[in-house]
Formats: structure tokens, C-alpha cells, sequence
């Protein structure tokens, strides 16, 4: 049990993003490429916990002060380093072994976002700005490495409202950990040296609403609108910002930003949010021609 939560399944959901190129190209139930996306989410997951484990091993010491960070396998000491880096190594052999059977350009999007975190793992997450930008360039390589599995376009509209979204959770992230700084006396990481309460608040009400407005951007934009067949997108917008305010709700009513990954398995409001968004979209996308849809007006 201890070796299974040093490679954190919880957080492969973030690989979820794989599926959006797809899903919003209308070819979900297209078994062979969906198919193609689940072994890519697979290939992601076995590098995402490949570089978990060595972001812990690198940041042991750091871990060990924090208050819920000290209870990670390493830090706590539950797992054995050689048998955990060993453990990374047949994740590191399987993931791209799986990446290159599948695509030469997936391995190569793959191969780029396991140097990236590295080099954050190991030096660049101590730079403020720098470190929530690479965590945002990662969820962009996602949608990029399913947009390529699924042979489907990647709008930029598309990948501008995924990295926006990434950097808004990033920075509530870092938020919660200048809280968890200034309560504790104890600076958690290097990076948090160049963040202030005032600074991540301007940047979470920035970004938000950049983020809003591009979501709208997204749906009315004329190859969105030829490519689905409906103008009618921008009804999803209301799930989108219901879930941006209760996200922010909890960042500064509630000062419980922490993982995002938490909130996500945890809140219920938000769950129904993205559960609502998935199901309107899955309407206007999937059932335009359905007579229902057409008694609606819509």
C-alpha cells in the first residue's frame, strides 16, 4: 500500500485532459481512437508517477516540514529510496515504451514534458512565476499529446483556456502555501519567498477573468460554431462560472486551496459543475439533431 501511494493515482486524473481534444471534436464514441487516447493515458500516468517519485526524493527535506507533505512515503520514511527509485525506472521504461507505439510525435510531447518537470523538479519550482507556468505548460502538452493520439485539432482558444485554468489553480495552490507559511513560521518551499497574499490575489482575480472571457471566446468563435454545428455554446458558460466562483470561494472564504486534486475528488459543488458542463456540452455537441434539442428551440 505504501509503494501505491508513492505513485499517487490520485493525481493521474489531471491525465483526464487527454480525453478533451476528443471529446470536443465530437468522435468520443469513436472506439478505435478513444482506444488510442486510453493507452496515451496510461503512457502519461506511468511518467506522471515516475516524476512524482522523484520530485519526492528530491524534495525530502522540504516535505518533511510541511504539515501534510510530511506524510508522503519518503518524507515519512515508509518507503525505502533504492526500491522507489528502481520503482521510477520501470514507470520511466513502460511509459515511453507505450509512447512510441503509439505515435513518434506523442513520444516526443511525452519526452518533452518528463524534462520539463524534471528540471522543476530539481531547481526551476524554486523560481517564483517560473514554477505555476510550468505546472500550466504541462496541462497544455496533455491536451496537445491527445490531440495528436486522436488526430483532431487543438484550437488555440482551447489550449489558451487549459493553461489559463492550469495557472489559476497553480496559484491558488501557492497561495494556500504562503498561508501555510505564515501560520507556521516555516517556509515550505523557495518559491513562496517571492509570492505575498496581495500579489497571488491579484494574479487569481487577473487570470480568472482572462480565463472567463476566452471561455467565451472559445464558444462563439467561428470555427467552433462550423465545425459543432450550433451557436449555442455559450449556454455552457454558466457551469464554467459557477465552478470559477465557488474555486474562489474556497481559496479566500474557506483558505482551502491546497491540491486542486482534492477539491476536485471532495467538493460536491464542483463536481456537479463540471458534471453539468460535461452533459450541456455533450447536448450541444453530441444531440443537434435529436428532435428533442430541436423542440427546445435551441
Amino acid at each position: 500500500m505504501t509503494y501505491i501511494k508513492l505513485l499517487r493515482p490520485k493525481d493521474w486524473a489531471k491525465n483526464l485532459f487527454l480525453f478533451i481534444p476528443l471529446f470536443f471534436s465530437g468522435e468520443i464514441f469513436n472506439f478505435a481512437k478513444l482506444i488510442n487516447v486510453s493507452e496515451g493515458f496510461v503512457a502519461f500516468c506511468c511518467i506522471a508517477s515516475c516524476i512524482y517519485i522523484l520530485n519526492d526524493y528530491a524534495d525530502i527535506e522540504n516535505d518533511k516540514k510541511h504539515p501534510q507533505k510530511c506524510h508522503r512515503p519518503l518524507a515519512s520514511g515508509e518507503a525505502r529510496i533504492t526500491i522507489s527509485l528502481a520503482i521510477a525506472l520501470l514507470l520511466f521504461i513502460a511509459g515511453f515504451f507505450i509512447a512510441y507505439q503509439i505515435s513518434h510525435l506523442f513520444f516526443l510531447l511525452l519526452g518533452i514534458y518528463f524534462l520539463l518537470n524534471i528540471a522543476y523538479s530539481f531547481g526551476l519550482k524554486n523560481i517564483p512565476i517560473l514554477d505555476i507556468f510550468i505546472i500550466a505548460i504541462g496541462f497544455s502538452i496533455r491536451i496537445r499529446s491527445g490531440g495528436t493520439i486522436a488526430a483532431v485539432h487543438v484550437t488555440i482558444w482551447m489550449n489558451i483556456m487549459v493553461f489559463l485554468l492550469a495557472l489559476f489553480m497553480a496559484a491558488g495552490k501557492r497561495r494556500d502555501d504562503v498561508l501555510l507559511t505564515i501560520s507556521s513560521g516555516v517556509n515550505m518551499r523557495k518559491a513562496i519567498k517571492g509570492y505575498t497574499l496581495d500579489f497571488l490575489n491579484t494574479l487569481l482575480s487577473l487570470i480568472s477573468a482572462v480565463m472567463i472571457v476566452s471561455y467565451f471566446m472559445y464558444t462563439v468563435s467561428d470555427r467552433v460554431i462550423t465545425q459543432h454545428g450550433t451557436n449555442r455554446l455559450y449556454f455552457t458558460s454558466l457551469f464554467v462560472m459557477a465552478g470559477m466562483m465557488r474555486y474562489l470561494q474556497i481559496i479566500y472564504v474557506h483558505s482551502g486551496a491546497g491540491s486542486p486534486t482534492k477539491i476536485l475528488y471532495k467538493d460536491r459543488f464542483i463536481q456537479v459543475c463540471i458534471l453539468l458542463w460535461m452533459v450541456s456540452f455533450y447536448f450541444f455537441i453530441y444531440l443537434k439533431h435529436n428532435s428533442f434539442y430541436h423542440i427546445l428551440g435551441l
